[in-house]
């Protein structure tokens, strides 16, 4: 979003809840990979920097997001986690602990998998039993002695259950949510990526029936697996089980009426979308954001981006997203707020460079962001360039 914005020439302040950009991905499962190849894994504007049919670690993607963000100048602000979001005067106003931040434009880029969803009766099972979300888990040796139940059937349920399969007896618990016809990285899988990739792109879209037919089956059912295979988890020792539906007597019990007696619970049963700190009537019932590719019809200025499906299939991708903020990113430019002196702006930035305990900064009109002095030099920049915006070779 902050390339596409600093092309058409719009500096923008980019918040950033984890002390170093790609936190989130350093934080998951150690032998995590993502499961597209690297040439569809790149942001706009650099490729991602692996052969292209390797399947990058998550800690490689952690580096190209910080590498990303460095190479082309983006204004990221660490440390700084937004609480609540609401209008003001209007346009909108930001809070993210004791700093204040007014903006015309508001990008929602937090994605739709923030909170993670555990049923309400884990909190019944013995205290005696280690209970870990899939974000919790890094590796084996966070698993107590005894038996693991892995609560949930997708991706993350199939590679963590087969990394405790090593030591330890393993219940995999679930629905079979299916498995893509080929093993990634196969030959196979090499000639139908490329055709698979534009149909995620072109065909499954919202603008098509399709496209919504499949989005609605995947929001109730899960993704297929892709990697792990249905034989790895036979050949791994794996026992398969039903559903988990409840807690008796302090175990977990299954949907046949067994219950199970593990020394570990990992529950890799997703997310949820957690937009309670947004103070706009923008959600529907079920809390999910009404907009049209993105943008909120609603709260003018607002926008969401790398919500799954979003427009099209690969909307939540890396690979994907980028197509997303461009459109948002031009609609912006299109209803921005009349242009704001240059050397007005440049004053207030000046003014807040200074040292100066700024906590109610104040509104520049047409800007994305309220300006703050860690983005002065951009600001420079752009005003010596005629407000062009840093170049991608910069």
């Amino acid at each position: 979003m902050g390339y596409h914005l600093a092309q058409r020439g719009r500096p923008c302040l980019i918040l950033d809840a984890g002390d170093r950009i790609g936190d989130p991905w350093r934080q998951r499962w150690d032998s995590l990979r993502v499961f597209t190849p690297a040439r569809y894994d790149g942001l706009p504007g650099w490729r991602f920097p692996a052969s292209g049919w390797s399947y990058p670690t998550k800690d490689e993607v952690a580096d190209y997001l910080e590498s990303y963000a460095a190479r082309f100048h983006l204004d990221v602000c660490p440390g700084e986690r937004v609480e609540r979001l609401s209008r003001d005067d209007g346009g909108f106003m930001v809070a993210a602990g004791e700093r204040r931040y007014r903006a015309d434009h508001v990008v929602v880029a937090t994605g739709g998998y923030q909170a993670p969803r555990i049923p309400s009766f884990a909190a019944d099972l013995d205290p005696g039993i280690v209970q870990l979300h899939s974000t919790q888990y890094r590796n084996p040796s966070q698993l107590s002695d005894g038996a693991v139940l892995v609560v949930g059937a997708g991706n993350s349920g199939g590679e963590i259950a087969i990394e405790a399969a090593a030591a330890h007896h393993t219940w995999l618990a679930g629905r079979d949510t299916g498995q893509e016809p080929l093993r990634a990285g196969g030959w196979g899988d090499r000639v139908l990526t490329p055709p698979f990739w534009f149909l995620l792109s072109h065909v499954l879209t919202v603008r098509h029936a399709l496209g919504r037919k499949v989005r609605q089956d995947l929001s109730h059912r899960g993704l297929p697996l892709a990697r792990v295979r249905r034989k790895d988890i036979v050949a791994a020792g794996i026992e398969r089980v039903p559903r988990v539906v409840g807690v008796a007597g302090g175990k977990p019990l299954l949907d046949d009426g067994r219950t199970l007696d593990p020394g570990t619970v990992v529950w890799c049963t997703g997310f949820r979308s957690d937009f309670s700190w947004i103070d706009l009537p923008v959600f529907d019932d079920e809390g999910n954001a009404m907009h049209d590719r993105g943008v909120v019809a609603a709260a003018p200025g607002l926008y969401f981006i790398g919500l799954f499906f979003l427009y099209a299939g690969n909307s939540s991708l890396i690979g994907g997203v980028g197509r997303d903020a461009a459109h948002i990113a031009a609609h912006i430019t299109a209803h921005q707020a009349p242009h704001v002196a240059e050397d007005q702006a440049l004053s207030i930035a000046e003014h807040q460079a200074a040292d100066v305990d700024t906590r109610r900064a104040p509104n520049i009109s047409g800007l994305p962001v309220t300006l703050t002095r860690s983005n002065l030099r951009l600001l420079r920049s752009i005003r010596r360039r005629g407000a062009r915006g840093p170049s991608p070779g910069r």
